[in-house]
């Protein structure tokens, strides 16, 4: 795809974005404009005295406050301008992250969410919202001269939602993935491949995605249950089986020979086909089995590694670890955004306006992944042979906006505003309790008798 391509599908998905802004749509594609050239930027006045923000810093609070952003529009644009992969599979990863407000009493709907890099002893959850984000993960690097960190920090949002009090996660991913993969452009060959980290192999999340056509590779906790499938009726009277002999990954004793076997370069992957979970007896998965010499064998990482496939087709066994692989950008791209482009530092009162900045971040990445080709700006110690940077190219799009113009409308001055009625009073703004999804657990006093 040559420049002039580039920057006519940039265009049109800066009109298609700003179309789903229906209310203070030229005060939020201005704070998006301002976001992606601000690179010094640190708040949300800092941004209000960029260029490319014509109007003044109070507009910009307004814009969250009064603004409306049509999700299912958004959603739309989005998955209109999808990267398709050169191979033809698109693959797919869904995460949820949190945004710590342990100290903001009058920020409404906040639950207890887990919070990493905590000191020692401390508990590892905080008070804040939660958000669930479903993404079109890049390809593998092809070259060696890309460090794999640099690469996987292209990832392009489909769909960020935040997860209420009265939700959970797997409910909230399993709508992202029902809502947008309809909008994606069909694969004919292959089906989209979608992975995830252990806590999306809950059943509920399973069952809920069962019938969308998409495959699903996620990590598999080694103390699950599994069954495979019951043998024929044998004559005997009574109840037919509904389940045959167990599987259990930590049990070697219920493994059995393995239906596929790969063995790499110190590297062994083996499967297991035909299982089924004690309450789903008819949704038949598969089990995957990673095994890696040079492993350090800690916690993050492991020697022996577990995953569920769920599907039509097992994808080839050499293929599978580069696949889930792949589902780490998912937290390179949250990295970005909470470093680079203010998702977590910018402090708004009400959860809905919290998730219009969201949509905003996700509009800003989705356009720096679409210009990464267009423009880019090193600094002297920064290697030309290396793959471009979200920074490196938010750096370049100073130079390249003017040329793509906006779709947003001139400020307009409206006078002075007649301020507060004469006599009222400012209340104090309302507390909000942190609200638990399950109830605190009560600790037991034994007495000694």
């Amino acid at each position: 795809m040559n420049s002039t391509t580039n920057y006519q599908s940039l265009v049109a998905f800066r009109d298609q974005i700003y179309n789903a802004f229906t209310r203070a749509e030229d005060a939020l594609m201005n704070t998006a404009d301002a976001l992606m050239t601000e690179t010094q930027a640190q708040s949300l006045p800092e941004l209000s005295l960029s260029p490319h923000f014509e109007r003044r810093w109070h507009s910009l609070y307004e814009a969250f406050e009064d603004g409306v952003i049509q999700k299912g529009l958004l959603r739309h644009a989005f998955a209109q301008a999808t990267p398709l992969p050169q191979n033809g599979r698109i693959v797919l990863g869904t995460d949820a992250s949190s945004i710590a407000r342990p100290k903001s009493k009058t920020a409404r709907d906040r639950t207890l969410v887990h919070e990493s890099n905590l000191p020692d002893g401390c508990p590892p959850v905080v008070a804040g919202w939660q958000f669930s984000t479903l993404a079109l993960l890049p390809e593998s690097p092809s070259t060696e001269k890309c460090p794999e960190g640099i690469f996987l920090r292209w990832t392009y949002t489909l769909d960020n939602t935040r997860i209420r009090s009265d939700q959970k996660a797997a409910d909230v991913a399993a709508q992202q993935l029902r809502q947008s993969l309809g909008l994606l452009p069909p694969c004919p060959d292959l089906r989209p491949l979608l992975v995830a980290d252990g806590y999306y192999c809950c059943l509920s999340f399973l069952l809920a995605t069962r019938d969308i056509p998409c495959d699903k590779l996620v990590r598999l906790a080694k103390n699950r249950l599994l069954y495979r499938v019951a043998p024929q009726r044998t004559g005997k009277r009574g109840r037919p089986q509904k389940h045959g002999p167990l599987f259990q990954p930590s049990d070697p004793t219920t493994h059995q020979e393995a239906d596929g076997c790969f063995q790499g370069e110190r590297i062994q992957v083996s499967s297991w086909e035909g299982l089924h979970f004690r309450e789903a007896p008819d949704l038949l998965v598969s089990v995957v089995r990673v095994t890696r010499e040079l492993a350090t064998d800690s916690k993050r990482d492991p020697r022996v590694s577990w995953f569920l496939f769920v599907g039509e087709c097992l994808p080839p066994l050499s293929d599978i670890p580069a696949l889930y692989a792949r589902r780490y950008s998912i937290e390179h791209a949250y990295r970005v955004d909470k470093q680079d482009l203010l998702w977590e530092r910018v402090h708004l009162r009400t959860p809905e306006q919290f998730e219009r900045w969201t949509d905003i971040v996700a509009c800003v990445r989705n356009q720096l992944v679409l210009a990464r080709h267009l423009s880019c700006v090193r600094q002297p110690w920064e290697r030309e042979s290396r793959e471009a940077t979200p920074s490196q190219v938010r750096r370049g799009m100073r130079r390249i906006l003017p040329q793509l113009g906006t779709p947003a409308r001139l400020c307009q001055p409206r006078g002075k505003s007649p301020g507060r009625v004469l006599g009222s009073q400012v209340t104090r703004a309302e507390r909000f309790p942190v609200l638990r999804k399950s109830p605190k657990m009560v600790k037991k006093n034994h007495t000694l008798v």
